[in-house]
């Protein structure tokens, strides 16, 4: 099993709207990437380690698949549409991380 991590960094003057990201954005994923996307977790930041500290994330979504080649053929030929479909939710740059889930 494969994890896509997508993180949002908390930067001055991100913007995020998490009610966009779990209602438009992971069903329109979920649509596009059909079977091959075995779960989707989407995580708010709350805080950071310190008490009263800001999230260095606003917001995290991770998907998961079998395997690479399976992420790869489904996110493929659907990435522009996925991709310009960020700007409605986010002005920020998100950082992708591809895992292999071991426990």
């Amino acid at each position: 099993m494969i994890k896509v991590s997508v993180l949002y960094p908390n930067y001055e003057g991100t913007t995020f709207d998490m009610a966009y990201y779990c209602d438009r954005h992971i069903p329109l994923v979920r649509r596009l990437l059909g079977v091959a996307l075995k779960a989707v977790a989407v995580e708010q930041g709350i805080g950071g380690i310190a008490p009263g500290s800001p999230p260095p994330y606003l917001a995290l979504g991770h998907l998961s698949f079998e395997s690479i080649e399976a992420f790869q053929t489904a996110f493929g030929p659907n990435a522009p549409q996925i991709v310009a479909d960020v700007p409605n939710y986010t002005n920020a740059q998100p950082t992708i991380q591809i895992s292999e889930v071991r426990i």
